[in-house]
């Protein structure tokens, strides 16, 4: 890659840095969060200045030392004291302000991140986007939310309060070190050359030096970095899926498997980490060098003049001390590299989060209206994720208060017809028109952990409904047994049974009713007997509160509660499905 590549690569790069960081100094949060930050930055102001106090303090205590000076020597160890406790407060404070400040900024970042995940259906969509093509999948995003934006506010913050710090100290210490050091004066074939502020020039090779090196040695951490955090969350991420199946996978005694897939990807984490660690370790190789040889180095230089008395022990450490600020600020790089390429990983992985937002939000192109008594569907074709035709021009209407039972081969895109219908499928064209009253039943519904009345009432609150309706509702789905349960802490969808999590989903329904329910094999779990008993008693309730019943259903058991009746055949290898209606159910 060429160096106006590689310029141009970094500047993309910073530009996307400054997309993620900005947000938040111009957020409703803007005038506390700027606050923090000047505060950060004064006290990182003060704190080079109290450094330049040492650098002279030095020459005045040493000086004194070497004159045997009682009285100068005890009054700098006094005016070091109070020196030092001045040092420590603003220490502290810069220490405190600072985290104060990554706390408030990862809590900002987090809810943004939060709030854009879970509108619109973005989590189910990026999902999805893991078997679309030529669409971004962000792997693990719960990982990107509750670790990366951690990582990142921690090292942007560190990052850039050490580089100012750098540039303030090099800034402050350069005249110093410039005018202690003096010239060096030399001849080469008869011609007399002589180098002012010779120790700057020094600190500057030194330091360039190190940094062309550190970076050619510790680049491959950036990508090293990137896998890890990848890598540590596919690992912890499928032990997650373990824990939330573990029924099945008891059933199964798939535990030999789980334990080789739980191997294979800890496998992967611990090879990059080995590859990352020797990576980390031939930095510190050359870093360790680096740094132990500037201690010396400013005393190696300097020590001419000292023997030769131009220069006492005081000015001796004062150089030395002045030297170290100076190479230290353009050892910054250096210093800082692992730090950098932590940062640079992690800011990567946030901004492909960010590209991956922008991707499923483009691709929602299917169009619902919610404005409308009837559903009404006017030319609609529904895709899969990887572009494969499912319904291709599909008309449909469904007057209200209809009792509609949609069949067809499994795969045939008959629940997928409900997301669209929903409005949260994404490869989806045409028009849909539907009422805006509709509550949709999937075939395993879904329950928060907490008691049973929160699982119940789920998505509303809890508040809103008495224990009288609640208790009533489970005795209507044939889950009385229940009723004494209701403030029982527990993760309902592992504790109960298929058929019991199917009803419970009815009792939501019977407990908010709505205009229209769209029922997918929402009693595919239960025994004919209850199967019956639980249907009657929700179409019951549909008819009294005159509302709109569309099931699919493979069970010819609930054609006597429809009075439409609908098919999706195939119509040829890779042409998709078609719709018919048919006059009794198949």
């Amino acid at each position: 890659m060429t160096f106006l590549n590689k310029l141009k690569t970094f500047k993309a790069f910073i530009a996307k840095a400054w997309a993620l960081t900005q947000p938040y100094f111009y957020s409703d949060q803007k005038f506390k969060a700027r606050a923090l930050l000047a505060g950060i930055v004064v006290l990182n102001l003060a704190l080079v200045y109290m450094a330049v106090l040492f650098n002279e303090w030095n020459k005045l205590f040493y000086n004194a030392l070497q004159d045997k000076n009682a009285a100068v020597f005890w009054a700098q160890l006094g005016r070091f004291t109070y020196l030092a406790f001045i040092f420590i407060i603003m220490a502290v404070y810069r220490f405190y302000l600072t985290q104060v400040l990554q706390l408030r900024w990862r809590a900002w970042m987090t809810g943004h991140y939060l709030d854009r995940w879970l509108s619109n259906q973005a989590f189910y969509h990026l999902e999805l986007a893991r078997f679309a093509k030529n669409t971004p999948y962000p792997d693990n995003p719960d990982q990107r939310i509750q670790e990366d934006i951690n990582q990142f506010t921690s090292y942007t913050i560190s990052i850039i309060m050490g580089l100012l710090h750098a540039v303030v100290t090099l800034a402050s210490f350069v005249g110093i070190l410039w005018g202690l050091s003096g010239s060096f004066a030399f001849t080469v074939a008869g011609t007399s050359f002589n180098i002012p502020g010779f120790m700057v020039w020094m600190a500057v090779l030194y330091c360039v030096t190190g940094s062309v090196v550190t970076h050619f040695i510790g680049r491959p951490q950036i990508k090293l970095n990137f896998e890890q955090q990848r890598l540590e969350a596919d690992f912890r991420h499928h032990m997650v899926r373990i824990r939330e199946y573990s029924e099945a996978i008891a059933l199964d005694r798939g535990e030999t498997v789980e334990r080789t897939q739980l191997d294979q990807r800890f496998g992967r984490v611990l090879n990059n980490t080995l590859a990352l660690i020797k990576a980390q370790k031939n930095l510190v190789w050359f870093t360790s060098f680096f740094g132990q040889a500037a201690v010396v180095f400013p005393f190696v230089v300097a020590a001419p003049r000292f023997f030769s008395g131009a220069i006492p022990l005081g000015a001796l450490t004062q150089i030395a001390s002045a030297f170290g600020h100076v190479q230290g600020a353009l050892s910054w790089f250096v210093d800082s590299y692992g730090s950098l390429a932590a940062w640079r990983a992690t800011t990567d992985r946030l901004t492909s989060f960010e590209s991956s937002f922008q991707a499923v939000t483009l691709d929602r192109s299917a169009l619902v209206a919610i404005n409308s008594e009837a559903l009404n569907i006017h030319n609609v074709t529904i895709q899969l994720p990887d572009g494969k035709a499912l319904l291709n021009h599909l008309q449909w209407h469904i007057a209200p208060c209809s009792q509609v039972l949609l069949q067809g081969a499994s795969g045939s895109g008959k629940s997928t017809l409900f997301r669209s219908i929903a409005g949260i499928w994404p490869y989806c064209r045409g028009h849909i028109e539907r009422p805006q009253d509709c509550v949709f039943i999937p075939q395993r519904p879904y329950f928060p952990n907490g008691t049973l009345r929160e699982a119940l009432a789920y998505p509303t609150s809890v508040q809103d409904i008495g224990d009288e309706a609640l208790c009533l509702a489970l005795e209507r789905a044939q889950l009385g047994h229940l009723t004494g349960r209701l403030d029982e802490i527990a993760a309902w969808g592992q504790t109960l049974s298929g058929g019991e999590l199917q009803r419970l989903a009815i009792a939501r329904v019977l407990l908010k009713p709505a205009q229209w329910v769209f029922a997918d094999e929402a009693t595919s779990a239960l025994d004919e007997t209850t199967e019956n008993i639980v249907y009657k008693t929700l179409l019951e309730h549909i008819k009294q509160a005159q509302c709109t019943l569309v099931s699919i259903a493979h069970k010819p058991t609930l054609a006597i509660f429809h009075n439409d009746f609908w098919i999706i055949e195939d119509q040829q290898e890779g042409a998709g499905f078609v719709m018919h209606r048919r006059t009794q159910p198949s």
